[in-house]
């Protein structure tokens, strides 16, 4: 039995399979990881411990960016199912939106509307994938 994480694959299935872009994405990120990880060791041997007055100059942690951005996609979680996938979606974006400063809850709203509708006519229509469509397709 495979672990849950694991793609199950049928053995007729033809090469490149649905476990290949996955596998490059991941080993991407493996590599990516281990060159930033010797990037700053490096970097940490030539300075060597960082003074204190520097560390008391670096700007301070932005708790309501985290809070805004954190909360929408929670949100986002929350509503999927009820909402569909363009609503909940642009309301995720809006949410990330004013975490990072974004002061026209209207424009980015209608962003929001814009960029998910056209994921959803992309992933649905082009790709032949379900995305929940919720209380625009009548769900509810």
């Amino acid at each position: 039995m495979n672990p849950p994480f694991l793609i199950e694959v049928t053995d007729s299935t033809d090469f490149p399979g649905p476990r290949f872009f996955p596998a490059i994405i991941a080993g991407l990120i493996y590599a990516l990881t281990a060159l930033e990880l010797l990037s700053i060791a490096r970097n940490r041997s030539r300075r060597g411990p960082a003074p204190a007055a520097a560390a008391e100059s670096a700007a301070p942690f932005d708790w309501p960016a985290l809070v805004w951005t954190v909360g929408g996609f929670i949100l986002f979680i929350l509503t999927l199912r009820l909402l569909g996938w363009v609503l909940a979606a642009a309301l995720l974006f809006w949410f990330v939106a004013r975490g990072f400063g974004n002061r026209s809850p209207l424009t980015s709203l209608a962003v929001g509307l814009t960029v998910s509708s056209l994921a959803y006519i992309g992933f649905d229509m082009g790709l032949g994938l379900n995305l929940p469509s919720g209380i625009l397709g009548g769900a509810f």
